[in-house]
């Protein structure tokens, strides 16, 4: 309920702003998966340190049309730290500042919905970043693709309480790993996973 209101409230405040677009109904046929990295697994103090999206057509994921931005490390973040969270062969700083990377977020997503695995996070910690600067969560209608696959097993295993992990998942599902431990290759390999899903869920209702 609280987020519903804060919507409408976003909603009526950006009425004549620049992102006011992004409060429409998308009337589209696209989907964009998104994914963040962060240092720390904390919803309140986690450092973002890349996000990618990738847009999903029908039943195809179109890697020619992704986004991979990568953040420009922050002064608390060491070179040790960097090492130990597998971030060393990158260049983090001559990354983005922080506004331009969610701004070009923005313009990529759109008011499309979006899909993650376990989004919840990844929303976290996006929205903690763009409230302050942009006055707003992101309003997009959402998909997380963990609670998706989640209900469908619980169908068969009712004692289920979580969903199994990332890896586990995509091998069960026979979807290859895309660029593993990186934002663009865990939203390619969340999409592939999704059509998965879908595909096997359209297959079951063909059966019915």
């Amino acid at each position: 309920m609280i987020k519903v209101l804060r919507r409408a409230a976003d909603r009526r405040r950006h009425a004549n702003g620049d992102f006011a677009w992004l409060f429409h109904p998308y009337t589209g046929d696209e989907m964009v998966v998104i994914d963040a990295r962060t240092i720390g697994l904390d919803r309140r103090s986690a450092q973002l340190t890349s996000i990618a999206a990738v847009k999903v057509r029908g039943d195809r994921v179109l890697t020619s049309e992704s986004l991979d931005l990568h953040l420009a490390r922050p002064m608390s973040l060491s070179a040790d730290l960097m090492r130990r969270q597998g971030l060393h062969g990158m260049d983090l700083n001559s990354g983005l500042t922080m506004e331009d990377a969610l701004e070009r977020l923005l313009d990529f997503v759109g008011n499309r919905p979006l899909l993650g695995w376990r989004l919840g996070f990844d929303l976290a910690i996006l929205n903690r970043e763009l409230r302050p600067r942009f006055g707003f969560d992101l309003p997009n209608a959402t998909i997380d693709v963990a609670q998706s696959y989640l209900r469908r097993l619980r169908r068969r295993h009712p004692e289920v309480e979580t969903a199994p992990r990332f890896e586990k998942v995509a091998e069960l599902l026979e979807v290859p790993l895309m660029g593993r431990h990186t934002a663009l290759g865990n939203a390619v390999t969340t999409a592939l996973i999704y059509l998965r899903l879908e595909h096997q869920a359209s297959a079951l209702g063909r059966h019915d």
